[in-house]
């Protein structure tokens, strides 16, 4: 799996590229982890997760989407996942993340 981040001071985007799924869920939950211990990302309010290219999520993904979504409640931010394919979609469906995630 591929993560390409881009910020513009407010708004901070992530892009998936690929599988988040067992084996690469730990990748993006340590560069979560260091992303809110940044202290410039301290003056981010949206978090963007891109999927256009993400081809499939497993529960470790959804635990790391549902953490990270937990994170940025607690510094009164945004998140919003975009560009979900069917797949991805009917796993949010599924599971009920639908519910609980800003999905466009």
């Amino acid at each position: 799996m591929n993560i390409i981040k881009q910020s513009d001071g407010k708004k901070y985007e992530i892009r998936l590229e690929g599988r988040l799924d067992t084996i690469t869920a730990p990748k993006l939950e340590k560069e979560m982890q260091a992303l809110f211990r940044d202290a410039e990302f301290g003056q981010v309010n949206m978090l963007v997760f891109d999927f256009e290219k993400l081809a499939y999520i497993s529960s470790a993904g959804l635990r790391v989407i549902l953490m990270t979504q937990k994170q940025i409640n607690k510094k009164q931010g945004k998140m919003i996942i975009k560009n979900a394919n069917e797949i991805v979609m009917e796993v949010f469906e599924v599971t009920g993340f639908i519910d609980i995630l800003t999905i466009e």
